[in-house]
């Protein structure tokens, strides 16, 4: 059915345990909320389903989570031997999945070696696979595996050991045969609308690449269901300069469903690879981390963005790096973001209250990370993935998947913030869990109430969400959800509710 000029919602319980009120949606915005329905051109009885602003997932790999939809699951791989047994034939793989058809790659996702008991390598590979192009990505996307003939078809075929870390691992992948163009984008706005049945209406992509672009052409030959704040890969600050882009505008020819995002730093690396740059050495090593961007530097490149009208998104995952990054917005004083901020030093928590910073950390990192954490960060894990103690500091979190890494579902990271926990062993330092009523607004934009004036970007959950538990919260049926006052998620049962 075509968006009508005028959308009534009646019969809505308004935001968490809110009372019952007719919605009207005007020309992409809010306009009416009353006890006595109004006129509307089209009307639908939501029966009592809980209104709500949509969800942004704050940072995603849009490209990385449309090809790990259609890659070898390896997330179940406890050792580099499980993992390689995964991608054998007879173990459901698809041969090119992901990548150019005719590619003899074939590409698994989703392994997690920070407490495998053997070691990855090309050699491996091989005897399992003789002469078989073969890609393994870890699930934090900082590490790629590589057999020897997939290292010779990007030109690395004298890599000693085929495990390609942090910048030589995102440049070996970005070299891979893609899918072709047209079929990837198909993919991208795929895994859009995949988002809109979860009540996503908006996304922050930090693919390292030329987002805005990218994103245009999809916005001009696709159906979007969401917004997209596109960000800029720091290799591309001087060409977003030159073009003029200046983040938070709107970019030109996208229908207003696409903004210009920050500028992606690096820091540091991953917990999971050893490379987050942390105060204490990793057990039985001398080695701290990677420090990607020296302070100077990273100075440098922060102030020269915001010259420019671009804002930061500095890469900070151990807590010598989101010190780094703090001393850098003291130093530039500009607005933006610390991605992350894994592990922070108990003195550098105040110091995320500053004004026009924004913490984007992922909650399902948590329990996803937690026995890699315990073990890499012994005895410093009160202050890991510690978001209760950043909102008591003042802290303005936006909560993010990263996708692939966790799934674009933030019903998933806030049963995580609110539970510390996603099986059924105990939370994980159930002290820095958040209530629902700071988790919602924070994977919202900020958003915690439907008021007129709001642009219609909504959705209705079939039972409120204060109702449930964390399980249940991860399993929320979204009835509706609505993007500027047009329906990208409707509900079998909404359909049969509607009067014109």
């Amino acid at each position: 059915m075509a968006m009508s000029s005028s959308l009534l919602l009646r019969n809505a319980r308004l935001g968490l345990r809110g009372p019952i009120r007719h919605v009207l949606i005007t020309g992409g915005r809010v306009t009416e909320v009353s006890a006595e329905p109004p006129p509307a051109d089209e009307s639908v009885d939501v029966q009592g389903a809980t209104l709500l602003p949509g969800l942004w997932d704050a940072h995603v790999h849009a490209v990385q989570w449309a090809q790990a939809r259609r890659r070898v699951d390896l997330s179940a791989a406890r050792s580099a031997r499980e993992a390689v047994a995964l991608m054998l034939p007879g173990s459901g793989l698809t041969v090119g999945s992901g990548l150019a058809v005719g590619s003899s790659l074939t590409v698994g996702y989703g392994f997690r070696d920070g407490l495998w008991p053997d070691t990855p390598g090309k050699t491996m590979l091989e005897a399992a696979a003789p002469g078989r192009p073969i890609v393994m990505i870890s699930k934090d996307l900082h590490t790629a595996w590589l057999s020897p003939a997939a290292l010779a078809l990007i030109g690395r075929g004298d890599h000693p050991t085929g495990v390609l870390r942090e910048q030589e691992c995102y440049t070996a992948v970005a070299e891979l045969p893609p899918p072709p163009p047209a079929e990837l984008d198909r993919w991208v706005a795929e895994a859009t609308t995949a988002a809109a049945a979860r009540g996503v209406v908006g996304m922050q992509d930090f693919e390292l690449a030329d987002n805005v672009t990218d994103w245009t052409r999809r916005a001009r030959e696709h159906r979007l269901d969401v917004r997209v704040t596109c960000t800029i890969p720091k290799g591309r600050l001087a060409e977003a300069i030159d073009r003029g882009l200046r983040t938070g505008e709107v970019v030109a020819g996208s229908g207003g469903l696409l903004e210009v995002g920050p500028v992606k730093i690096f820091v540091d690396g991953s917990l999971n690879t050893r490379t987050a740059y942390c105060e204490a050495p990793y057990p039985g090593t001398s080695s701290h981390g990677l420090l990607e961007t020296p302070p100077e530097d990273l100075r440098a490149t922060m102030a020269r963005a915001a010259a420019h009208g671009l804002h930061p998104a500095v890469h900070a995952i151990g807590d010598l790096a989101a010190g780094i990054a703090l001393d850098a917005f003291d130093s530039v004083g500009c607005p933006g973001r610390i991605e992350h901020a894994q592990l922070l030093r108990p003195a550098d928590f105040a110091r995320f209250a500053r004004p026009d910073l924004i913490a984007g950390v992922q909650p399902a990192h948590a329990p996803d990370d937690r026995d890699v954490a315990d073990r890499h960060w012994h005895g410093r894990t009160g202050r890991a993935f510690a978001y209760a103690d950043l909102l008591a500091a003042g802290a303005r979190l936006e909560l993010g998947s990263d996708a692939p890494v966790s799934p674009l579902d933030p019903w998933d990271g806030i049963a995580s913030a609110i539970a510390r926990t996603d099986d059924d062993r105990a939370p994980w330092h159930p002290e820095q869990a958040i209530p629902l009523t700071s988790a919602l607004p924070a994977a919202s934009r900020g958003r915690a109430w439907v008021r007129p004036g709001d642009p219609a970007d909504l959705m209705l959950t079939a039972h409120d969400p204060a109702d449930l538990g964390p399980a249940e919260l991860r399993g929320i049926e979204i009835v509706g959800t609505l993007l500027g006052g047009r329906w990208t998620h409707r509900s079998p049962a909404l359909l049969t509710r509607c009067s014109t």
